[in-house]
C-alpha cells in the first residue's frame, strides 16, 4: 500500500450496492470538505457489492484525491466494513457515516467538532425528521437505555469517535450498534448532536423486521460480556454454588423431617438430584469461562501490542528509516 500523509478525520462509508448514491454522496463529501480548516479522507468499503458500485469507486476516485475505496470480495456486514475502514485509514477522529444518503455530508462537521474541541471522545446524532422504523427503534433504544444507562437517546445512528475507542473494542458481529454501549463502560465520554434526517436518494434499506430479534440477543449478549465478560465465574459460580446450596439444605430439612415423622417425601430427593447436578455444572462453566476470559485477555493484549508495532513501523516508513534491526545497503 502506498504511504498516505495522515488527515485529522477519516470518514468510514459501508457501501452495499449503492451505485445509485455514491455519486452524489462524494460530491457532497467534497463541498463539505473544501469548507473545512481540518483535512479529510472518505474511506468507502465496498462490502460484496453486487451492483456496479466497485467500477464506480474506481472511475470516481482521479476526481475526489480524498476518496480512497476498499473492497470485501463478498459481504461481510456493517461491523467488519467499518474494522477494514479502520485499518486504512488515517485519521485521528472516526466518523461512520452510511451511503445511502439519508444523513447528508454537510452535517458531519457537527459530529467531529466537539471531539476536535477536545470536549467528547465519541459524538452521537439523534435524528431529527420522519423515520420509517421509529416503533422498533424507540423499543430498541429504550431497552438499551434500561440495561446500560448510557445518557443518549439514539444508539444506533452516525456517530464520530477517536481512533483509540475503535482499537479497544472487542471485534464481534453487528457490535456497531453498541459501540456507544463499550465505550462508555470503558470510561470515554460520550455526547449527542441533532441531526437531520432525509429520505433515501436511491436504493432501498437493508434491514428488515427479521433484524427484532438478532438485536435483542445481541443486547443481552453485549449486556453479560460488560457485566460478567471479565469474571464469567461471578455468574454462573454464584448461581451454582445457590443451587449447590438448595440441593443441600433440601437434604438436611427432608433428612429432618424423616427423623422427627418417620416419612420420606420422594419429590424432595428429585429436587436435591437436580439441584446438586446443575449447581456443579454452573460452578464447572464458571470455572472454564474464567480460563476463556484469561486467554481473550492475553489475545487482546497481544492485539494491541501489535497495532502498536503497526503504527510505529509505519510512522518509520513515512520518515524513511529502516525497520527495527535492519541495516539498509544504499550502496
Amino acid at each position: 500500500m502506498a504511504l498516505r500523509t495522515p488527515v485529522d478525520v477519516s470518514v468510514l462509508v459501508p457501501a452495499k450496492d449503492e451505485a445509485g448514491n455514491l455519486p452524489l454522496f462524494l460530491e457532497l463529501c467534497a463541498a463539505m470538505i473544501h469548507a473545512q480548516q481540518a483535512s479529510y479522507e472518505v474511506v468507502v468499503v465496498d462490502d460484496g457489492s453486487t451492483d456496479e458500485s466497485g467500477v464506480l469507486l474506481q472511475q470516481l476516485r482521479p476526481q475526489y484525491p480524498f476518496l480512497h475505496p476498499v473492497r470485501h470480495r463478498a459481504q461481510r456486514g456493517i461491523a467488519e466494513a467499518l474494522r477494514t475502514g479502520y485499518l486504512h485509514a488515517r485519521g485521528d477522529v472516526l466518523v461512520f457515516f452510511p451511503a445511502d444518503l439519508q444523513f447528508k455530508p454537510e452535517d458531519i462537521p457537527s459530529l467531529v467538532g466537539p471531539i476536535l474541541a477536545g470536549d467528547s471522545d465519541m459524538v452521537t446524532g439523534f435524528k431529527q425528521g420522519k423515520y420509517e422504523k421509529a416503533f422498533v427503534s424507540k423499543i430498541y433504544n429504550g431497552l438499551s437505555r434500561t440495561l446500560f444507562h448510557v445518557p443518549v437517546r439514539d444508539l444506533n445512528n452516525v456517530k464520530a469517535y477517536r481512533r483509540e475507542i475503535m482499537a479497544a473494542l472487542p471485534m464481534r458481529p453487528d457490535f456497531h450498534r453498541y459501540m456507544i454501549v463499550m465505550a462508555a463502560a470503558q470510561g470515554f465520554t460520550v455526547t449527542e448532536v441533532p441531526i437531520p434526517l432525509y429520505p433515501r436518494h436511491a436504493g432501498r434499506s437493508k434491514f428488515g423486521l427479521s433484524r427484532i430479534p438478532v438485536g435483542v440477543l445481541d443486547m443481552l449478549a453485549v449486556w453479560f460480556e460488560l457485566r460478567f465478560g471479565q469474571k464469567p465465574l461471578l455468574a454462573f459460580g454464584m448461581l451454582g454454588v445457590a443451587l449447590f446450596a438448595i440441593g443441600v439444605l433440601s437434604g438436611l430439612g427432608a433428612l429432618s423431617w424423616l427423623a422427627v415423622t418417620g416419612q420420606g417425601q420422594r419429590w424432595v430427593w428429585t429436587v436435591i438430584q437436580t439441584s446438586l447436578m446443575l449447581g456443579s455444572i454452573f460452578f464447572a462453566t464458571g470455572l472454564l469461562g474464567e480460563q476463556i476470559a484469561q486467554q481473550r485477555a492475553e489475545v487482546r493484549e497481544m492485539r494491541r501490542e501489535l497495532d502498536e508495532l503497526a503504527a510505529n513501523q509505519m510512522d518509520r516508513d513515512e520518515r524513511g528509516e529502516p525497520a527495527h534491526g535492519v541495516v539498509r545497503d544504499d550502496a
